[in-house]
């Protein structure tokens, strides 16, 4: 194994570039929308439904022709299924908690 590239690959140049470019994306979006407040724009949640539906759809695909992936996936389940529930879980938990701060 090079000694110069880390196991997990987040500290390779190509990692540290795809997080530049996640990053400054981001910041993109929130100067933008910074900007656009209060103004009347087109329906922005569906543009945003489709772009998540689309993501969850290339996912799907990635991991039905990972050949690999699809046998050692029986294995995994219950431990994606934990994962799923206190996802679900601590997301309802925070939200819930964050509606009772801000009082909504």
């Amino acid at each position: 194994m090079d000694s110069n590239i880390c196991p997990i690959g987040w500290f390779s140049m190509t990692g540290l570039l795809n997080i530049a470019a996640l990053t400054l994306s981001l910041v993109f979006g929130v100067v933008v929308g910074y900007c656009l407040r209060g103004k009347k724009l087109f329906k922005v949640e569906r543009l945003v439904l489709g772009s998540i539906l689309a993501l969850i759809f290339s996912l799907g695909f990635s991991i039905g022709s990972n050949s690999e992936l699809l046998e050692v996936m029986p294995s995994v389940w219950f431990n994606a299924l934990v994962l799923l529930a206190m996802a679900l879980f601590f997301s309802v938990l925070c939200t819930k908690v964050a509606a009772k701060l801000v009082k909504i």
